[in-house]
């Protein structure tokens, strides 16, 4: 089982196919597996060296004591680090939700050691709402508690009566009972306590950083669900303000992209670096 330590971190990776090297980094309270069980993984792995990532606070990476790092630029330089431990003089970055924001902050560092930057469902802020500061604090500790005082169980029971905007889509497709069954499978993996700690110290910040964007200038697809409500808006600011970027909105898709369509995701990840030189 391959890991990258670095510092207190154990990063957990996994690596599948051959040929231009390709990173995926999977969203909030999943893992890895995001990819894989819908088999986008294994479509990517045809053409690209793939490799899967579990973030900080997810699946089978571990943090041992603080600083836990559960920070956009800390996973950024855990991406840097990777892909030097394995090589990679330069190559395609891939992010789903706050995978995304994580691959969109290592972007606006990094941007020559991209060969081109795909955004999934996601946006350049961490932290949702740009009203009253006070109120938004308040939310994300709502959020928080969610984690911090349920189990698995009882997270989703909640979740299928109140589905939120990231899975009310999901909920109306017509395989929702194998599709929920995949992403509670996929989310179990995590330990909810860590989850809730880790939603405190990520989902913080409301720049987008915009003059930062516009200096990312590798080739960059920014992909999203026509029903993704919660993130049409920043979707929108990432293709308007990176040079160069290719917006395509998939028509009847939510938020959760390679569960309710892994064929089109990876048709149209597939399609995108085909036409990398």
């Amino acid at each position: 089982m391959p890991f990258l330590k670095r510092d207190n971190a154990a990063i957990h990776y996994q690596e599948t196919g051959s040929g231009p090297p390709l990173i995926l980094l999977h969203g909030f309270s999943v893992t890895s597996a995001y990819w894989s069980k819908p088999g986008v993984t294994g479509q990517l792995a045809q053409r690209y060296r793939v490799i899967a990532a579990d973030l900080r606070g997810h699946g089978r990476t571990l943090v041992s004591g603080k600083p836990f790092g559960f920070d956009a630029d800390t996973m950024a330089d855990d991406i840097d680090a990777l892909a030097a431990a394995l090589a990679m003089d330069r190559f395609h970055l891939v992010g789903h939700s706050m995978g995304g924001m994580v691959a969109v902050r290592y972007a606006m560092r990094h941007s020559p050691r991209l060969l081109s930057l795909a955004l999934l469902g996601t946006g350049s802020a961490t932290a949702f709402g740009a009203g009253d500061p006070r109120l938004r604090r308040q939310g994300l500790e709502l959020f928080a508690q969610l984690y911090e005082r349920f189990t698995w169980d009882q997270l989703f029971a909640h979740l299928r009566a109140i589905p939120g905007p990231l899975l009310y889509h999901m909920n109306f497709h017509p395989e929702r009972e194998r599709l929920w069954g995949v992403l509670e499978e996929i989310s179990r993996e995590n330990d909810p306590k860590t989850l809730a700690a880790f939603a405190r110290s990520f989902f913080t910040d409301p720049d987008p950083r915009v003059a930062a964007l516009r200096r990312i200038k590798c080739p960059t697809l920014v992909l999203l669900g026509d029903h993704d409500k919660l993130f049409i808006q920043a979707s929108a600011e990432l293709a308007r303000e990176i040079p160069h970027a290719r917006q395509v909105l998939m028509s009847r898709v939510g938020h959760m992209t390679a569960l309710e369509t892994p064929e089109r995701t990876s048709q149209e990840m597939l399609a995108f670096l085909g036409d990398m030189p």
